[in-house]
């Protein structure tokens, strides 16, 4: 029981120390595709370290949610390694506490209670990136439970390391219709969800298209950092949950021996890796879209989602 809440432990400081630096790697390769230098690998760690040594200004408008909601979106974040196989093939001992699902659920609520923090704070510029955000999740909310729905009927169950454990049994389950249709809608809300081309531009400047950036213009000091570090732990969480649930479930740890656990560790990072450099491709081989352009987007994934299960049930699944 003791090795199994370590490596439950061990999930959760890998989320922590791990997902700052998979955002490093990503900005440094897209700087290098476009021929610049660009920053240093662990300039987000730089970043959220200076941002916690500065003082912490909120809007005289404000209220208590607008210092309480960067705190409850990284609790969430941090609920979700939990639950999901980060590490290991075998469920750890908070493992039970939600499916898949119930994962959703609290990305949802940490985007949620970010939107309201904007509005909180009276920021015009915020207050349109909250809308904006809400917009999007709700036309990304549909496609993600359509995805998870597919997944759970392909494998009989909804519980995250069962789905894994059953595309870890036969290599020829990633290859059925209906789950690849599956995972390319989750991968193109990945792509929504981490602010990525062609729906945002994690780089811009421009207030007028920004979406996940200009909710959190008014915050500052600690609550930012812990807003920078909860969006580098979302997109860890949404490449493990593509990686390790959906796509690759190989490599990840099945004892609880030293040796496997560490083989698992660093064969997440190089898949994390490999993800992320198909994320840069995309980044800088393709524009931004305009906004009235973004919900076309969306609405193709949510007819990918749709069509695979309608391919499983029509029996091609």
């Amino acid at each position: 029981m003791a090795v199994a809440i370590f490596l439950q432990a061990l999930q959760v400081l890998s989320l922590l120390l791990i997902a700052p630096l998979i955002t490093g790697i990503i900005a440094r390769v897209e700087a290098i595709l476009q021929s610049k230098r660009g920053p240093s690998i662990f300039q987000p760690y730089y970043d959220i370290l200076k941002f916690f040594r500065k003082d912490e200004l909120r809007p005289e408008a404000s209220g208590w949610l607008f210092g309480a909601a960067p705190v409850i979106a990284f609790a969430c974040y941090l609920t979700i390694a939990t639950l999901i196989p980060v590490l290991t093939t075998f469920p750890l001992p908070l493992a039970w506490m939600g499916d898949i699902l119930g994962g959703a659920f609290l990305f949802g609520l940490a985007g949620f209670v970010l939107a309201l923090a904007a509005l909180d704070s009276g920021s015009p510029y915020a207050g349109i990136g909250s809308s904006r955000a809400i917009t999007v999740s709700a036309l990304t909310e549909p496609t993600l439970i359509f995805v998870f729905f597919t997944v759970a009927l392909l494998t009989r169950t909804d519980l995250p390391y069962a789905m894994a454990a059953t595309v870890h049994s036969s290599a020829i389950q990633v290859f059925r219709p209906s789950h690849l249709l599956a995972a390319a809608a989750l991968f193109m809300m990945i792509l929504v969800d981490t602010g990525r081309i062609p729906i945002e531009s994690a780089s811009s400047t421009l207030e007028f298209g920004m979406i996940d950036e200009a909710r959190v213009f008014e915050h500052s000091g600690p609550s930012m950092a812990l807003v920078r570090w909860g969006s580098s732990m979302k997109q860890f969480l949404l490449f493990v949950v593509f990686l390790n649930v959906l796509v690759a479930p190989w490599g990840l740890a099945t004892t609880a021996a030293p040796l496997p656990v560490l083989v698992a560790l660093v064969t997440l990072v190089l898949k994390m890796m490999a993800l992320g450099l198909v994320i840069a491709g995309i980044d800088t081989s393709f524009s931004k879209l305009r906004l009235f352009k973004i919900p076309e987007f969306m609405a193709a994934g949510f007819m990918l989602s749709v069509l695979a299960i309608l391919i499983f049930y029509l029996g091609g699944g």
